[in-house]
């Protein structure tokens, strides 16, 4: 068995000031090993969340003065980014517990790690030596995963200002913390395509695959659509798929005098063209929301459908290619979550299919949209 050395000093010299606008991705054929067993899903699933933890363990050191130069701001909400390191330690701890389950079957960066503090100890002296089996996959992984923490303590540090998916409001919001481990998501934004598009293309594929998911839908693009085909034509389209809303317009709610009506007049719309379809959840845009609104959606009988895997396939983002990797090296991190793709946009019909390739076989499962979030 192949045991996993220490993260080398070559690493030292990666840059650690990643430009606020970049977004992380990681070319997977960097790693040695195709997922092809639940095992092996493990020992990457293992090597990633040790190598976010390095990072996460390096940018404590950083005073406010070094935090704000790194995430390019002037005013920084520390105890929003406390409070989400310690959310990120224990979501950390719990995956690598679950991962190392699997240990005696290939010991690759297994270490013995029973509590947060042993977690801290191996994170903070991992390395990986010149000679190992996963040194072309070490700093790239690296490069990653600090590019990756930048983008999660730069939405912490702006936090409740801009709100965004790293932190909740209250329980009527939900982000996938109740997955059970290795059980994914998948959620498409901003949707319906125009007719024939890329929205008929997943539903299609998806069904195609025996998998369903979430699509929230925004009143509209779905009017819309409705009036350039028909009623009976979207409700075909959407079978055997949830439709949740984005609201009216793809805008921020959070400072939108008219949230309320954006909201309930997309819901209304939905659940008249889809009462089989619709699900009682809001997807905000751009995670954007009033801090003061749980009293609205409890009455509205709506919970805040949020996200912890973002594939960034918006334009001008990643490529294809590049969305695929991103969301699986996030799945090996995290374990479990909601994926969020959108399904009007090419990308989605390159990256969903190299994703269920490339997890074929790993061990993992698709939660049933009709059962999420309840």
């Amino acid at each position: 068995m192949r045991i996993a050395l220490l993260l080398s000093a070559c690493l030292l010299c990666v840059g650690t000031h990643a430009a606020p606008v970049d977004v992380a991705s990681l070319d997977r054929g960097t790693w040695p090993e195709k997922l092809t067993s639940p095992a092996l899903f493990d020992v990457a699933s293992r090597a990633e969340n040790l190598m976010f933890a390095h990072g996460l363990l390096a940018s404590e050191a950083l005073d406010d003065a070094a935090l704000k130069q790194r995430l390019g701001l002037k005013i920084i909400n520390r105890a929003a980014i406390d409070d989400l390191r310690r959310q990120l330690w224990q979501r950390l701890l719990e995956n690598y517990t679950f991962a190392q389950q699997s240990c005696e079957v290939d010991a690759s960066f297994c270490y013995l790690v029973e509590n947060m503090d042993d977690l801290r100890e191996e994170a903070g002296k991992l390395q990986v030596s010149e000679d190992s089996f996963y040194i072309g996959w070490a700093a790239p992984s690296h490069a990653f995963h600090e590019r990756y923490l930048d983008e999660l303590l730069r939405k912490a540090a702006l936090f409740p200002q801009i709100s965004s998916e790293v932190a909740r409001f209250g329980d009527h919001e939900r982000n996938g913390d109740e997955l059970n481990d290795r059980l994914f998501l998948l959620t498409f934004d901003g949707g319906p395509a125009p007719v024939s598009g890329n929205t008929d293309w997943l539903v299609d594929y998806l069904r195609k695959q025996k998998m369903n998911a979430t699509f929230f839908v925004l009143g509209s693009s779905l009017q819309t659509r409705v009036q350039r085909s028909s009623a009976a034509e979207v409700e075909a389209v959407y079978q055997g798929q949830c439709v949740g809303t984005q609201g009216w317009q793809y805008r921020s709610h959070s400072h939108w005098v008219d949230w309320q009506s954006s909201i309930t007049r997309s819901a209304a719309l939905v659940q008249n063209l889809m009462p089989e379809n619709y699900v009682p959840l809001f997807r905000p845009p751009y995670g954007q929301r009033r801090a003061d609104s749980q009293g609205f959606f409890q009455a509205q009988g709506l919970q805040v459908a949020l996200w912890d895997i973002d594939s960034q396939d918006e334009p001008g983002k990643l490529k294809a290619e590049e969305s695929a990797q991103r969301v699986l090296t996030l799945m090996l991190l995290w374990r479990k979550g909601v994926i969020v793709f959108h399904d009007t946009q090419d990308k989605a019909r390159v990256a969903l299919p190299q994703l269920l390739q490339a997890t074929g076989q790993s061990g993992l499962g698709w939660q049933d949209c009709r059962e999420a979030f309840r």
